[in-house]
């Protein structure tokens, strides 16, 4: 009975928080005002910049930002606990995440669409637009190689999922034709979800549409390679494509598939009635069984969830993509402050998966010959399951089994009210695989521009230092693509078996992102503080987060720096480690000084018309 008041209390949470905290933001500290021309209007290309309606930003900006985030940092987080999971996805996306969204938007716009990195020059100073553009070309290099790999895995482990997933771009385009000619909008996102959900039920039911590289190839190179070889084809392709060509139908329908699976999720616990058989608190997870420490509760809870309550990576799409396709002020708050409450709600069904779905049952890794000669796996249920994935830190290892516990406990769920285990494991297989590809295909994009921006471009003008060929955006996204590709090839050269066992390159870096990301936010929030006390509106609203996410990523940073210094061929972690350290004690000293300075002075918004 607790996971359906916890399911639907937080519902009900979410619903307030937009009507009341959400309203009072957009009137009273980001003066909302309709009347003002939007960069998709001032700025229209075709291309980026593209007013849209705001259910299309919606599910662009939703699925964009969601990703893999809000499934894996719980299904990690847990270990500490439910509760404390809960508590940080609850408090920190109502009063942190959403708000350093809905101003990320805001400011964004106000700013004829500029990054808010690259705008934290006119809110801060130019050496801190440079730190910030250094801090997020970092961020987003690892989230390219990182989530090439996150999908490719999900191909090897649910070959269910791949076919659907690449059938998804034809519908897309046919979508996003369809509307751009005045099409009925109701009729086709009804036939796309339709068309969707037929190519995954029909992947689940007929395993001879499953997709796995030859043999042939692998022997040569690995399938995770390959795989990460062709989405980064995809992801050039889309990312230089005009935005309504298929980024936008493709997360539109997107995100009807993240609001179908939520439904599902959340038919599934109030049918079944999971039972929690997690840890309410569990500030020691016993330790892993290969030797690895075990992070310290505080302040690495707040680093491992970040999707869900905040994220660095969210202030990018917020000022990067979505500001530049609203077609108003007026969507704002729907679109940031929105986008963020119905990801919290997604991290809050996760934790009940991970949590109590699991317990429903799930594969003990033994098997036995049943009467019929064949080996089956056992099963085991409660408890005993709960403990089968997170009995130590890190579970039984590797990204597979981070994500099984949602998948599996989902898909347990699902069962309840009467769906086959087959086609619900695919209908999550798939659900997981679009997320990271939306998210992969918003990283190139952005890291298009923000190359740009490092190479003297700003909102379309050219300023101080010029490489001019990187302001291309073929240029510019294919220097994008290929260090990504270096990166995730890298280990081809370190580790046995060369080009066969390649494709986990990012990994590498994986250690330091979480800090990295979440530094992000709480440089994003800093720049969006000393805008509001240079319009002179109460800063508290995002002083607060910013004072608590510095001090929790400097605290996650600090204790990485001492933990890389004494693990052997940790050299190069430990280098960006207290390069990001320093970098956030410089930009911090900085802000603080212009806040100083700021209460005598004002800085007008930039918009058309002035």
């Amino acid at each position: 009975m607790e996971t359906v008041l916890i399911a639907l209390g937080s519902f009900v949470l979410y619903i307030i928080a937009y009507r009341t905290y959400g309203t009072w933001l957009a009137r009273k500290i980001f003066s909302i005002d309709p009347s003002r021309t939007p960069p998709s209007i001032e700025c229209e290309d075709g291309v980026d910049f593209v007013p849209s309606k705001r259910s299309l930003v919606f599910g662009h900006h939703f699925t964009s930002i969601a990703g893999t985030g809000p499934i894996v940092g719980p299904a990690v987080a847990v270990v500490w606990g439910w509760v404390p999971a809960l508590i940080w996805v609850l408090v920190g996306s109502v009063v942190m995440g959403a708000v350093h969204d809905f101003g990320s938007v805001i400011i964004s716009m106000r700013h004829k669409g500029r990054t808010i990195a690259d705008l934290a020059s006119d809110v801060v100073n130019p050496r801190v637009r440079l730190l910030f553009l250094i801090v997020v070309l970092v961020g987003l290099w690892i989230v390219l190689a990182i989530f090439g790999l996150v999908i490719a895995v999900i191909f090897k482990v649910y070959p269910s999922s791949v076919a659907p997933v690449w059938l998804q771009i034809p519908i897309a385009i046919g979508l996003g034709v369809w509307m751009r000619r005045g099409g009925n909008v109701a009729l086709g996102t009804i036939v796309a979800v339709v068309l969707m959900y037929t190519t995954i039920i029909a992947s689940a039911m007929l395993p001879s549409t499953h997709v796995v590289i030859p043999s042939s190839i692998t022997a040569h190179i690995s399938d995770v390679a390959v795989w990460t070889i062709l989405l980064l084809i995809y992801v050039f392709i889309a990312s230089v494509l005009p935005v309504q060509t298929l980024l936008q139908p493709r997360d539109y329908i997107n995100a009807w598939q993240l609001i179908i699976a939520m439904g599902l999720l959340l038919l599934g616990v109030l049918v079944a009635h999971p039972t929690i058989a997690a840890d309410t608190v569990q500030v020691a997870p016993a330790p892993a069984s290969n030797g690895a420490p075990v992070p310290a509760f505080f302040p690495f809870l707040f680093v491992t969830i970040a999707c869900g309550a905040v994220s660095g990576f969210h202030c990018l799409v917020s000022s990067g993509c979505s500001s530049r396709q609203l077609r108003s002020e007026a969507d704002a708050q729907f679109v940031g402050y929105g986008a963020m409450l119905t990801e919290g709600f997604l991290a809050t069904l996760v934790i009940i998966a991970c949590v109590a779905g699991i317990g429903l049952g799930t594969g003990s890794g033994q098997f036995v010959t049943n009467e019929a000669g064949r080996s089956v796996e056992t099963i085991i249920i409660g408890r005993q399951a709960w403990l089968h994935h997170y009995g130590t830190w890190g579970g039984d290892g590797g990204l597979p089994n981070i994500l099984k516990p949602f998948v599996t406990g989902s898909a347990n769920m699902m069962e309840s009210f009467g769906l086959s285990h087959s086609i619900a494991i695919a209908i999550m297989g798939v659900f997981v695989a679009s997320f990271a590809a939306t998210t992969l295909d918003s990283a190139t994009r952005l890291q298009r521009y923000i190359i740009a921006e490092l190479a003297g471009q700003s909102a379309g003008t050219h300023t101080g230092f010029q490489i001019r060929a990187l302001h291309n955006r073929y240029v510019a996204t294919g220097v994008a693509v290929v260090t990504a590709f270096m990166l995730a090839i890298s280990d081809a050269f370190t580790a046995p078996g060369g080009l066969a066992a390649a494709g986990k390159g990012g990994l590498l870096l994986w250690p330091v992102f979480g800090a990295t990301n979440q530094l992000l936010a709480g440089l994003a929030l800093l720049v969006i503080t000393v805008w509001l006390v240079k319009q002179k509106k109460p800063a508290w609203v995002t002083a607060i987060p910013m004072t608590f996410m510095l001090i929790m990523t400097g605290w996650a940073i600090a204790l990485q720096t001492e933990s890389f210094s004494q693990a052997k061929g940790k050299t190069h972690l430990l280098i960006i480690a207290v390069l990001m350290l320093i970098m956030e004690v410089w930009i911090v000293i900085e802000g603080v000084l212009v806040m100083l300075k700021a209460r005598t002075n004002a800085i007008p918004a930039v918009h058309a018309g002035e």
